[in-house]
């Protein structure tokens, strides 16, 4: 058949992509850029955001068997947002179906997009599922739980928590995880034949969900025992307005996965029946213990572990600078540490304006530690060790006894600059921009 996947780069689509090329499919994808050897018969490049009219559609449906639209993002920014991405283009597509006579649509959805959705999220996916259902088109509404694939963010953001030693979670939060792989057999399952018990210009909800409800600390528990780590975690449970408070404040940072609407998502609830999804698949979904083979744990431990030290590194290394710059302007006696410079040959003046240009150059050294990105993160880390660098050389020349001092103030010095090379060597490459 010929199928069209609308977010043909993104989490789910990419993979949908890859399946149905394998069982011999043409599949033309649609994205804003197109992910490199992607087995795509042919591209369509568009932006969801932009909100392609209908007509626009129209040609680009000519041939084609079935639409699936997996295009959707967790958290909105200032170009994307859920009323574009999740409700205006869908319909906007969902109508150019019907107009192009499309046999089937499917459109991937999230569970909780019902009549009780209360989060701009799940009314947003709640508004595209109901105006597909109202056109005369063959359709079918897949609602996934939380989505697990070993190298996807969420699943990253999971194993995190689950490798932490300590918990706070919200009370009797449920869910009911599935895993990639049964999300894109499942589409497949329902790409595959033509639903016989399905009437022409009907349509079906079917929830994507594993074979049973967790509670979110059971289902943590369950991940870390499968990453290796026998012990369990301390668990400490909040009440759910405690966490909605927290949270408002967690979603104030644009680069994590907690917010209030994620909060309050999970303290709703995120289950379903799973007996209609086994039997789509022909088996039960696989269970959280064999999300992922026995020996790829110790890679994705090792992953999540770095995952939180990693932040606390860099903040660790912010505050080194930033409290040193404090103490340089003046929380240390300025006379000590005219002192020392006098070691250095630095006299009056010329003494002052090098303690105070040295702190001001540590303060802001720590505030960019914890602001800067892409290029300007580089810099700014490989100069802190050219700062540390010439440091260490100056008082190694002029004041080599330090080295011999009790407290070690030269040798810690070695730690400091290895967390640094660590925080150097996984700064992300600068990108231009990502496909969806």
């Amino acid at each position: 058949m010929k199928i069209l996947v609308v977010g043909a780069s993104g989490f789910i689509g990419s993979r949908l992509v890859r399946a149905l090329a394998a069982q011999g499919h043409h599949v033309v994808g649609a994205s804003r850029s197109r992910e490199p050897h992607s087995p795509l018969w042919a591209f369509v490049r568009v932006d969801f955001a932009q909100v392609p009219e209908p007509a626009w559609w129209v040609p680009q449906l000519q041939g084609i068997d079935v639409v699936i639209n997996a295009v959707g993002i967790f958290r909105e920014s200032a170009s994307q947002t859920f009323e574009a991405l999740h409700h205006r283009a869908p319909v906007a597509l969902f109508a150019a179906c019907a107009l192009a006579e499309v046999p089937r649509v499917i459109q991937l959805s999230a569970l909780g997009s019902d009549h009780q959705a209360a989060t701009a999220y799940h009314l947003s996916k709640r508004a595209a599922d109901e105006a597909l259902r109202g056109l005369p088109v063959t359709a079918t509404i897949v609602q996934p739980s939380l989505v697990y694939a070993p190298q996807g963010a969420s699943a990253r953001f999971f194993n995190q928590l689950a490798v932490l030693p300590v918990l706070a979670l919200p009370e009797g939060a449920l869910v009911q995880p599935v895993h990639i792989d049964d999300v894109v057999r499942g589409i497949l399952a329902l790409v595959a034949p033509a639903p016989a018990a399905l009437p022409q210009a009907a349509s079906r909800t079917l929830a994507f969900v594993g074979p049973v409800p967790l509670t979110l600390r059971h289902y943590l528990a369950e991940l870390r025992q499968a990453l290796g780590l026998a012990r369990p975690a301390a668990v400490l449970e909040l009440p759910g307005r405690l966490c909605l408070a927290l949270a408002a404040v967690a979603g104030r940072f644009p680069a994590g996965f907690v917010d209030r609407d994620a909060v309050s998502m999970l303290l709703r609830g995120n289950v379903a029946d799973p007996e209609p999804f086994t039997r789509l698949l022909g088996h039960p979904p696989r269970p959280v213990a064999s999300f992922f083979a026995p020996d790829m744990a110790p890679s994705l431990r090792q992953e999540a572990v770095l995952g939180w030290m990693l932040p606390l590194m860099n903040l660790s290394v912010a505050l080194v600078w930033i409290w040193t710059g404090i103490v340089s302007l003046g929380l240390y006696p300025v006379a000590g540490s005219l002192r020392l410079l006098a070691d250095f040959g630095l006299h009056g003046g010329l003494a002052k304006m090098a303690l105070y240009s040295a702190a001001v150059l540590d303060l802001a050294l720590g505030v960019l530690t914890l602001t800067a990105r892409g290029r300007l993160r580089r810099w700014v880390l490989a100069f802190q060790l050219l700062v540390i660098a010439a440091y260490t050389l100056m008082i190694t020349v002029r004041l080599p006894e330090w080295w011999l001092h009790p407290y070690g103030p030269i040798s810690k010095n070695l730690p400091m600059v290895l967390v640094i090379v660590l925080l150097l060597a996984l700064v992300p490459p600068s990108r231009s921009g990502a496909g969806r």
